[in-house]
């Protein structure tokens, strides 16, 4: 043993010369695994590139070795792009450097993780615009450890073409807000050139109507005991525009969806709050806003 490393450290002197007694060439530290992009989760489709990096051995003319998941034929350069990544290219990635007999330590494995290509995912906080507001949607990619997405917006007038500033406000968070009637999606994209992301579902955002409705009682009586008669009303006034109606409620029975709603000997399961509101016969899209509530207690004592 003795006898080898005395070799080693001739052929060291022998191929570095000596410098005030002392052997030049220095043990470089151990390499390190990158990726760039940083990711570690990928997906099917992406570029990814591999580097090798030796801190201390700049200026050496170093080949490599490579412990990968994939390579056919491993390069002996300290960096190699793995294009439109698959499935296979899964695993981890070490390498080392080898400068004539001298071979330095395998770096630590770093692992990449190639996954099918993601959908994204839009979320809508209301489908429906209120008079003067706007709706906000926010769009995601799974998994959430996945990282460097930005997103882009779609409506179906421009379906093709992303939204700019001019249709809608945009939020740092992957969110926007909007004020116009539409079918909007989003997608992910990330990388140079971009990757992107499957299209997330679609949400038909509609307009909410001026006229908000108010749920009256006949009679007007909010205390009614049980087996008396009482009929709920949604009533929506100004302009002759056609409407149905939709209704809310927590009782136990649930409202039909007309503009009213008559409760003929009402019992306990008739108590609750009830609220509704219309949508445009002619424009299904179109929907008032919710009416105040209107709370029925129905007393089991005569």
């Amino acid at each position: 043993m003795g006898h080898s490393l005395l070799c080693l450290l001739g052929l060291f002197s022998l191929q570095h010369p000596v410098n005030t007694g002392s052997v030049e060439f220095q043990f470089p530290s151990k390499p390190t695994v990158t990726l760039q992009p940083s990711w570690t989760q990928i997906y099917s489709g992406e570029t990814v590139t591999v580097r090798c990096e030796i801190q201390g051995g700049e200026g050496a003319q170093w080949t490599y070795e490579w412990r990968a998941a994939k390579l056919n034929t491993p390069p002996t350069s300290n960096e190699y792009r793995i294009i439109r990544a698959t499935e296979s290219d899964s695993g981890g990635y070490s390498c080392r450097g080898r400068r004539g007999y001298f071979f330095s330590e395998w770096s630590d494995i770093i692992t990449l993780t190639v996954s099918y290509k993601p959908k994204a995912k839009l979320r809508a906080d209301n489908t429906a615009v209120p008079v003067g507001g706007s709706v906000t949607l926010t769009c995601s990619v799974n998994p959430s450890s996945s990282s460097g997405w930005k997103y882009y917006w779609y409506r179906d007038e421009k379906s093709s073409e992303a939204l700019t500033t001019q249709d809608a406000v945009f939020h740092s968070n992957g969110q926007i807000s909007v004020s116009q009637e539409g079918l909007y999606r989003c997608r992910g994209g990330r990388g140079n050139p971009v990757y992107y992301t499957e299209d997330s579902q679609s949400v038909r955002i509609g307009k909410t109507a001026s006229n908000r409705p108010v749920v009256t009682l006949y009679p007007n009586w909010s205390e009614i005991y049980r087996g008396e008669t009482i009929t709920v009303r949604c009533e929506i006034h100004g302009g002759d525009t056609e409407w149905d109606y939709e209704w809310e409620t927590n009782s136990m029975i649930k409202a039909p969806n007309q503009n009213e709603y008559r409760i003929r000997s009402a019992s306990s399961s008739n108590s609750g709050n009830y609220r509704c509101k219309g949508r445009m016969k002619s424009s299904q899209h179109k929907t008032t806003e919710w009416s105040d509530s209107v709370t029925l207690t129905v007393s089991d004592s005569k």
